[in-house]
């Protein structure tokens, strides 16, 4: 009796479980919707235990440490704001779908995300990544604040309780070298675009809304 007491507990009562992996870069403004609606499509499993890692993507790998102008750089990508417009305006309409309010025309700088990566990384430690993560989004997209200034990040990573000495002590050349290891798994499994998910056995590429995503965690959890 005792047996079929745990075999019914074991059944009903244990947390599933489920690996998502995230490949996604801090400045991109599709990864930020990919982010909400994943944490939107997460709250319908309230008994599932999620394991989400951040696999870093950078789109501007050659990015100076310091970063450029958002000026200079939509010229570089898109040849001036105007020919950006289009995308822009495509962007703030998924964006307001996931309830994102991008501020996009007053974005001053565009920075290397290396650091922005290595605190994500960070907070995985403390199980905190999809928070820091969000904060890192909102600060760029919202706040227009530069994520790639190592004060910007201290002040996030405070926020979170993660003190100031263990990140900076986080930052050194072992760990970028990590950074830049994670980099090339996207490169080769032939990811050219993200964000990108790993979720289960399906992998989904793009801001997918959230309840495709939901959809696709409930077929691998059958």
């Amino acid at each position: 009796m005792l047996k079929d007491l745990l075999i019914f507990i074991k059944k009903n009562f244990v947390l599933k479980s489920m690996k998502i992996n995230v490949f996604a870069d801090t400045i991109c403004g599709w990864c930020f919707i990919g982010h909400r609606n994943l944490s939107t499509a997460l709250k319908k499993f309230p008994e599932v235990k999620f394991d989400i890692k951040h696999t870093p993507f950078q789109l501007n790998p050659d990015m100076p440490t310091e970063g450029i102008s958002r000026d200079k750089y939509l010229e570089i990508k898109f040849g001036g704001k105007n020919y950006a417009a289009p995308m822009y305006k495509n962007m703030r309409l998924k964006g307001n779908e996931s309830g994102i309010n991008f501020n996009l025309d007053k974005i001053k700088k565009t920075p290397n995300t290396v650091l922005s990566h290595l605190l994500i990384i960070l907070s995985e430690q403390f199980n905190l990544q999809n928070e820091v993560k969000e904060k890192i989004y909102q600060s760029y997209f919202i706040d227009e604040l530069d994520i790639g200034d190592i004060n910007i990040l201290v002040d996030i990573a405070k926020e979170y309780n993660i003190a100031e000495n263990i990140f900076q002590d986080f930052i050194n050349e072992k760990n970028i070298e990590l950074i830049n290891s994670k980099l090339s798994i996207a490169r080769e499994k032939n990811i050219s675009g993200v964000p990108f998910f790993e979720i289960g056995k399906d992998f989904i590429s793009g801001a997918q809304s959230s309840i495709q995503l939901e959809n696709v965690i409930k077929a691998n959890l059958n």
